[in-house]
């Protein structure tokens, strides 16, 4: 009964009370664990309430009430996110995205689908699919991640290499800014040739200038059907080749790899079989239209007889290039129980062997007993490496070893002009390290932004900058 009175009091007492129901202002232990953090697991969870609003006039409501009463907000999609960036540490209020999750409009002559921010990544695809027409931005979480979020951080994937980020399919924005105005911004125009386009600031701010509310995506011609191709080679060096190769060849419409240790995780974890009868170093995988299969067939035997490819494996039905997929987006899931500290990183295409060569360096001659799994979007330049914990070390000593050598990755990073965070953002993880991808000139310039749309701090306090 205590308890419970106690919920009582602070529902009707904060400052959002009055703004939504009961029911969709919650301050409960379980909700504030769920809506508070991300799949990172490394930062301490303790926000205020968690707020549903189901309109933009409710999210105007709720970001004018914690202006006026020095409130932080941290915006909230589908809490997928691997930097921190939905972590609610310091009693904010979360606002979630949950209940405005309608697709509002098609319009069939521009290919335009307006949507509410909460409309899970999946959905948006069907919708697409429905309509004989595609939305091509696909990764692992796309059953639960929010077009908002993806918006946010600028979500890459799987097909980055033919259909680019989600940057490049977001035709126009609604926006609500840090002092509660609402914004319309492009308005789905292909040319709109007016001076700033304040759009794009808004995708990849993680939620530090506004909350994205509504948004007007771009659908393309559904693709023909694919094949996969999965091939064995020694080095990074003779992935790069077949990268080249094959892209001489055909269009393609991914290229992944990953490393013999993550093959090994995922048939433990999963009990697959081996794409090929012996192990290799590193696999590559290609996807690319069905009907170019001549074509690629032709070029992995050249590299084959150059001794580029050791082995291979093409797909011959939808199953079987399923199959061949699941070796590469298993491996997360499959690596997970063993608690990876992950950096994502990218750097250009062709830097990637030495780069890699050097990270490896770096972590074995730091701890030599940890082991390291590569895999990523090779075809992009975007890395993932994961350094999984030994059993003898605690979630605190493990991370605070990992992130000790940080600093000496990224300065490997800055010395090739790359990313320190090449598709999950900076939140709060990379926030300490932004200046090993931006200049001090640029990041007094993203305060002033910051300045001009949030100009009293509340919106996701504390990340990216």
């Amino acid at each position: 009964m205590g308890l419970a009175r106690r919920a009582l009091r602070l529902v009707t007492g904060h400052p959002l009370s009055a703004l939504l129901p009961e029911h969709r202002l919650r301050f409960d232990a379980d909700a504030l664990a769920t809506w508070g953090t991300d799949r990172t697991s490394s930062f301490g969870v303790a926000p205020g309430c968690i707020a549903f609003p189901e309109s933009v006039s409710e999210v105007q409501a709720i970001v004018r009430a914690a202006r006026a009463h020095g409130l932080g907000i941290v915006p909230s999609g589908g809490r997928t996110g691997l930097s921190g960036g939905a972590v609610a540490g310091h009693g904010e209020v979360v606002l979630s995205l949950d209940r405005m999750n309608h697709i509002l409009g098609f319009n069939p002559t521009d290919r335009l689908v307006t949507c509410q921010a909460g409309v899970i990544t999946q959905n948006l695809q069907e919708y697409a699919q429905a309509r004989g027409l595609c939305y091509p931005v696909e990764f692992a979480s796309a059953g639960s991640s929010h077009i908002g979020g993806n918006i946010a951080t600028n979500a890459g994937g799987i097909k980055v290499i033919r259909y680019g980020m989600t940057r490049d399919w977001v035709a126009g924005l609604s926006v609500v800014a840090g002092t509660g105005a609402l914004m319309h911004l492009n308005g789905g125009l292909v040319k709109n040739n007016t001076g700033y386009d304040f759009r794009h600031l808004f995708i990849g701010s993680e939620g530090t200038l506004g909350v994205i509310v509504e948004a007007q995506m771009r659908l393309t011609t559904a693709p023909a059907e694919q094949s996969v191709l999965v091939m064995g080679v020694r080095t990074l060096a003779d992935v790069l080749s077949a990268l080249a190769r094959l892209r001489a060849a055909v269009d393609l419409s991914a290229f992944e790899f990953f490393s013999e240790l993550c093959l090994r995780k995922v048939i433990a974890h999963k009990a697959v079989q081996r794409p090929l009868s012996e192990a290799a170093p590193f696999y590559a995988l290609v996807e690319f239209d069905q009907s170019a299969q001549a074509q690629v067939f032709e070029a992995f035997e050249a590299l084959c007889a150059q001794g580029l490819a050791l082995d291979g494996v093409l797909s011959q039905s939808r199953a079987q290039a399923r199959s061949l997929w699941y070796l590469r987006e298993a491996i997360s899931e499959s690596l997970a129980p063993e608690h990876p500290y992950k950096n994502d990183v990218s750097v250009c295409i062709e830097d990637v062997p030495e780069f890699l060569d050097d990270v490896s360096e770096l972590v074995n001659s730091a701890y030599p007993h940890f082991e390291v799994c590569w895999y990523g979007h090779i075809g992009d330049g975007n890395l993932h490496l994961n350094i999984l914990k030994p059993a003898d070390l605690s979630d605190a000593q493990f991370y605070e070893q990992c992130h000790a050598i940080s600093p000496a990755l990224f300065e490997l990073v800055q010395a090739r002009n790359g990313s320190v965070s090449a598709e999950h953002g900076v939140g709060l993880l990379k926030r300490d390290f932004l200046r090993y991808s931006r200049s001090e000139e640029e990041i007094e310039a993203m305060r002033g932004v910051k300045a001009v749309f949030d100009p009293d701090g509340i919106m996701n306090p504390g990340k990216l900058l």
